[in-house]
């Protein structure tokens, strides 16, 4: 199944699960479990339901902190609030590992090796690439090359993470500037397009003055050409035509 389409199941479920949850401790077992899930890796949409808003000022408060951690944290960020966040399951571990992949992918396409292993606590290059082929690319969320001699993996797709809010506010301020760099540009392509509607109706008016010449040079040399080939006849001033008999030769006597 499409990972997209996967992605759009599991949310929907996981949505509609708390929503329909009322008590503290089902929603903190349902956020547990979410984190857990190995084919999900959006919890934005989760994290807006209204009901996850009953878990505040209780004893499972950590757990939507949790929650939000998942949805744009890293497993760093764990590591420095650990002791107010609840203790990770393995596959927490593991899914947190995964989104910290994707978050260094969003800013560079380039990874050292070095940098991997300090980001996922991992100690050696071995356990780095079965991690990065058997957990992030084998799951779809990630493609590239594996380059053992420079030591680092080349990005090549990455799936998008849960927006921060200070991202949708750079996004919105990017898609503006795009927005009017295309209406500059259609502009110009527009006054380019109407120069060359010009220059195209120019260039067809001087060809047919061109042709008119042409077809007036031919009917002016024709007249004069028919005018030239009547030997035997001539004009005077008057407009009176004559036709010179001593042109005609004598016929011969038998």
């Amino acid at each position: 199944m499409d990972i997209e389409l996967k992605q759009a199941e599991l949310i929907d479920h996981f949505v509609k699960q708390s929503s329909a949850l009322e008590e503290a401790a089902p929603l903190a077992n349902l956020i547990a479990e979410a984190t857990s899930h190995p084919s999900l890796f959006a919890f934005s949409e989760i994290l807006s339901v209204p009901n996850l808003s009953k878990l505040d000022g209780t004893q499972y408060s950590s757990s939507l902190d949790l929650l939000r951690l998942f949805a744009h944290g890293t497993l760093s960020d764990y590591k420095s609030s650990a002791a107010r966040l609840p203790i990770l399951l393995a596959d927490q571990v593991r899914k947190l590992k995964q989104l910290t992949v994707l978050t260094l992918a969003e800013a560079n396409k380039v990874l050292p090796y070095d940098q991997l292993k300090l980001e996922l606590d991992i100690s050696n290059v071995r356990e780095l690439e079965d991690f990065l082929i058997n957990e992030c690319m084998y799951a779809g969320i990630v493609r590239g090359k594996l380059d053992q001699l420079r030591r680092c993996f080349e990005v090549q797709f990455a799936a998008g993470r849960d927006l921060r809010p200070k991202q949708l506010n750079n996004m919105i301020h990017t898609l503006g500037n795009w927005l009017s760099t295309s209406d500059d540009l259609l502009h110009t392509i527009q006054e380019k397009i109407k120069w060359a509607d010009a220059m195209s109706e120019a260039n067809k008016k001087h060809r047919k003055q061109i042709e008119d010449k042409v077809e007036d040079s031919k009917k002016s040399m024709k007249a004069s050409y028919d005018l030239q080939g009547h030997d035997g006849v001539y004009s005077q001033s008057g407009g009176m035509m004559y036709f010179d008999e001593d042109r005609v030769p004598p016929k011969r006597r038998r």
